[in-house]
């Protein structure tokens, strides 16, 4: 659980770091649509960086209930954001590149599920 929460400390730095970069040095390079798409990256990763901490804070949990969440919510920053990064900086439009988008997405939508799942249990 420690490496975890270590894990999701660096990405909450790394959002913080995105962000500003999103908001300065990105703004006269990137196109309204395209800063919009980094925007959105930036905030589902730093919703989820604190959810991960609130997540890990509940004592209805058991430790390895709280691992499976905040390993889907990870895996969710990594494909979902980290895609929409890649996407955006670099141009590439790939196929598989684009579809990682939406699977970030429903892991996501399955750490979430997963939570609620628990807790009411």
């Amino acid at each position: 659980m420690k490496s975890l929460l270590g894990l999701t400390a660096l990405f909450g730095g790394l959002g913080v770091i995105l962000g500003a970069l999103g908001a300065h040095a990105l703004k006269n390079v990137l196109s309204a649509e395209q800063l919009a798409s980094f925007k959105t990256g930036v905030l589902y990763q730093m919703m989820h960086v604190l959810a991960i901490l609130g997540v890990a804070s509940l004592s209805q949990l058991d430790e390895s209930q709280k691992v499976r969440v905040i390993q889907l919510f990870l895996a969710g920053m990594v494909l979902f954001s980290g895609s929409i990064y890649l996407l955006v900086l670099t141009g590439i439009t790939t196929k598989w590149i684009a579809l990682l988008t939406p699977l970030g997405g429903l892991l996501f939508i399955a750490g979430w599920f997963m939570l609620a799942y628990y807790l009411f249990r």
